[in-house]
């Protein structure tokens, strides 16, 4: 094969939209995530699923970090480590909310939908219960699914996409509210991702490609 500086093709930019489950995810079975359409993109899927919470829009993007934990076995006849092994695994994805509505407030503290009741366009108005918890309570784990650009031919970059799938999402980290007079009010939530309890996997991501009704042509090309 001739030599080649890269592939153009396979750079990606750009932001992702993020939806939330009201449950946690699982590879297969009832809480899988919904099936893919091979006429549509997957955030119109999941747009029309009533189980997932699109946040709307998003600052900076989003950071998937894989942080690995490893041991070092230390012998006399070498200076540095003779060996390195894998104690521990931890994988977070950390966004920003940029729309400051009490879901997504619920969504950044890892609330209970029961913290927060009423309508707001009512003289009562909507309330999120500030709750400071009890013993013993267990934390509120949820999916994540995120849809970006994804790697392919340019001419048709709007048929193709990447999917981040979190089977499970705790958000574990300090969420500010602020109000300021000159800077957006928005939430910076850091989750924590954890494995599956069947196959010890954190989630997936997926390189698809969707078409027209034909089956064969883009959309959009």
């Amino acid at each position: 094969m001739a030599y080649s500086r890269g592939t153009s093709t396979n750079i990606i930019v750009g932001a992702a939209a993020i939806f939330v489950a009201d449950y946690k995810l699982t590879p297969t079975g009832a809480t899988a995530i919904p099936s893919f359409v091979a006429t549509e993109s997957y955030k119109s899927t999941l747009s029309a699923d009533p189980d997932f919470t699109n946040v709307g829009y998003t600052m900076n993007g989003l950071e998937l970090t894989f942080t690995p934990d490893f041991g070092e076995v230390a012998v006399d006849q070498v200076l540095d480590v003779a060996k390195l092994y894998k104690q521990g695994m931890q994988v977070s994805l950390a966004t920003a909310f940029a729309e400051a509505t009490l879901e997504n407030l619920l969504l950044a503290t890892a609330g209970k939908d029961a913290a927060l009741t009423g309508t707001k366009n009512t003289s009562a108005g909507r309330t999120l219960q500030l709750s400071a918890g009890d013993i013993g309570e267990v934390p509120l784990e949820r999916g994540l699914v995120a849809c970006g650009p994804g790697t392919g031919d340019g001419d048709k970059s709007d048929s193709v996409e990447r999917v981040y799938v979190g089977y499970r999402a705790l958000s574990i980290e300090a969420v500010t509210v602020s109000a300021k007079r000159e800077e957006a009010s928005m939430f910076e939530v850091s989750f924590r991702m954890l494995p599956d309890d069947s196959t010890a996997t954190y989630g997936k991501i997926v390189d698809r490609t969707f078409y027209d009704g034909s089956g064969t042509n883009y959309v959009g090309a």
